[in-house]
């Protein structure tokens, strides 16, 4: 091994047009540099090997000894999604592509238990049985969410990570979307798998969002932005369906957060369960309405005859990245979800991300604390402005920039951008194709990394959802 072989392959990853493609480079500069060695090797002080090992054989001796009883009581009690630390993202920092070999074997005996399980006829195990016990076990176990940031036009970067999800067959049904994210998630969310590939094309989606308003009109106040021909976008790329439509329609469990432009209203995200009648369109066109450039919107909905009404007549909604960008806590509540992936592409938040799963030392400490410093100070100025200032006109601005300041815009796996100040310029411009099919590879690039991390996070709960659509009844908790 040489350094010149080493920067040779890492030229073949960055320059790769294909997952395919990457992958063959990274895995000859694992090989090269002795990554793989080091997955073959057991021992490690990053996660408990010792009870990794031991549970992938008593499971693989159970399953091959058709001990059902004791192999539902080991699955139902002891399984979850961080046992033995294997969930620790510093095991993906050695090697370019995936980790210890004991963890892949683990998490193959769990998942063929299951489909063990869920395939075989017993003694014992009636059908009603097994439905039971998956339904519980995957209660417990939980699933994971994609969650998609604001970003404007550098939104489309959104589109890339779906996409190479979608190829990988990594998806998760629950899908979450704020601002553009909201846009890019209403179109996922309202279409079949059938017809995902269509969305990749450019031809595809009427891209034309952006038009400067009338001086006079941004002079009384209207925004800077014409919001029906960001309206006219958003209704030639999202079906005019309800959440309860798509959902049914789709299977995808899509969520959509909205921020209130009064102040005695809370932020809401709106899904199937909560707003079940809401247009998913209204609620894309109410959640990107950034303010200052876009008035905000009144969400509709179809009513008990079929006719469609304003929804809360009296309330308006903006940007849902305002307080909401990645609600974590509410898409737990209402989803059962413990795992989260984000695709963050807000400009104002990723010059400021870094790596820091794959960063580590005292540069890049010294790094974060610089960065993270001067953002802690500023929400901090925030809440005692909030507290001490009541400036008439002022008081929604301070609200919404400490909002802004005080969330949290990482997930589990935090797929964003490089940082590149050229693309920034064109954050509020209509894409034309060429910026288009660039930030989409942008998106697919910045999955592939963390392919085999999101695909072992999620096997099992993969696994769950296979077996319960197998089984029927009730797939859905």
């Amino acid at each position: 091994m040489t350094q010149k072989d080493l920067a040779r392959c890492q030229t073949a990853m960055d320059r790769a047009l294909t997952y395919e493609e990457w992958l063959q480079a990274a895995s000859e500069f694992d090989q090269l540099a002795g990554h793989d060695e080091w997955k073959r090797e057991k021992e490690c002080v990053l996660y408990d090997h010792r009870l990794i090992a031991a549970r992938t054989t008593l499971l693989r001796r159970l399953r091959r000894e058709n001990k059902v009883d004791r192999l539902t009581f080991y699955l139902r009690e002891e399984l979850h999604g961080n046992l033995g630390n294997i969930a620790n993202p510093a095991l993906y920092q050695v090697a370019r592509v995936g980790t210890k070999k004991a963890i892949t074997d683990y998490l193959d005996e769990v998942v063929s238990a299951l489909d063990h399980l869920c395939e075989g006829r017993f003694e014992g195990l009636s059908e009603d049985s097994k439905r039971v016990f998956f339904k519980r076990a995957a209660q417990s176990f939980g699933r994971s969410a994609l969650l998609l940031s604001g970003g404007a036009t550098l939104g489309l970067f959104h589109l890339g990570v779906i996409q190479e999800l979608w190829l990988q067959g990594l998806l998760p049904r629950v899908l979450s979307g704020s601002s553009v994210g909201s846009i890019i998630a209403g179109v996922v969310g309202c279409h079949t798998d059938d017809e995902l590939s269509d969305l990749f094309d450019p031809a595809y989606l009427d891209l034309e969002w952006s038009r400067i308003m009338k001086l006079q009109n941004i002079m009384k106040g209207h925004g800077v932005l014409d919001p029906a021909v960001l309206q006219r976008s958003i209704d030639r790329n999202i079906p005019k369906l309800t959440f309860e439509e798509a959902y049914a329609r789709t299977g995808r469990k899509l969520n959509i957060s909205v921020s209130p432009s009064d102040p005695h209203q809370f932020p809401r995200l709106l899904n199937y369960l909560t707003a079940p009648h809401v247009f998913v369109r209204r609620a894309a066109l109410a959640s990107s309405a950034i303010p200052g450039l876009f008035p905000p919107v009144v969400l509709t909905a179809r009513n008990f005859s079929g006719r469609t009404v304003r929804y809360m007549p009296q309330s308006t909604w903006i940007d849902g990245s305002v307080h909401s960008d990645v609600p974590k806590t509410h898409i737990n509540r209402m989803h059962n979800v413990n795992h989260y992936i984000v695709s963050q592409a807000n400009p104002h938040v990723v010059p400021f991300m870094g790596d820091e799963d794959k960063e580590r030392g005292v540069i890049p400490f010294l790094k974060q604390l610089l960065i993270s410093g001067p953002i802690h100070q500023i929400t901090h100025i925030l809440e005692a402005a909030q507290q001490n200032l009541e400036v008439p006109g002022l008081q929604s601005l301070i609200n919404h920039a400490h909002a802004i300041s005080s969330q949290t815009y990482r997930g589990d796996v935090t797929i964003h951008p490089k940082a590149q100040w050229r693309d920034y310029v064109r954050t509020f411009a209509n894409p034309n194709p060429r910026l288009f099919q660039r930030l989409v590879l942008s998106g697919r690039r910045a999955v592939w990394p963390e392919i085999e991390r999101i695909r072992n996070t999620t096997r099992i709960s993969l696994a769950f959802d296979r077996c319960r659509k197998k089984l029927g009844k009730g797939i859905d908790l």
